[in-house]
């Protein structure tokens, strides 16, 4: 898969779409079980194109608003606890994202960092807000 037309044909195929643009697909993800409360959580796929020449996607999905939570204890528990992705603020978001180059790329190197962010970020979400927003 090295083509942002067949990552997007792939998304469009294996998870619920909320979104669709031309460089950007949200999907929605659904954690829990009939025992549990069901969750969700939104992602944002997108093209991005690094130095003018090469096609890469990113992974982001929010957590939870800046002015809601303590930073420091939020960066020191992403530092101790995520694999993948790193924190940014995107206006008045925290957003866990990922970026991966699309040249070349497999599709676990795809879906395994895509369940990675979003998990982590519903993770991140239940314990320092305690709510289900994004």
């Amino acid at each position: 898969m090295a083509e942002w037309a067949d990552l997007v044909a792939f998304v469009r195929h294996e998870y619920r779409v909320i979104r669709d643009d031309p460089d950007e697909i949200r999907i929605r993800l659904s954690y829990g079980d009939d025992d549990y409360e069901e969750r969700a959580q939104t992602v944002v796929i997108a093209r991005e194109i690094f130095d003018r020449r090469e096609d890469w996607v990113q992974i982001a999905t929010p957590f939870a608003r800046v002015d809601e939570v303590d930073l420091a204890t939020v960066l020191t528990e992403i530092g101790n606890t995520i694999v993948v992705g790193g924190l940014v603020v995107m206006g008045e978001h925290l957003v866990l994202r990922h970026s991966l180059p699309l040249v070349n790329l497999d599709i676990n190197e795809f879906t395994d960092p895509l369940e990675l962010v979003a998990g982590s970020a519903e993770l991140l979400e239940q314990q320092f807000t305690g709510r289900d927003d994004y």
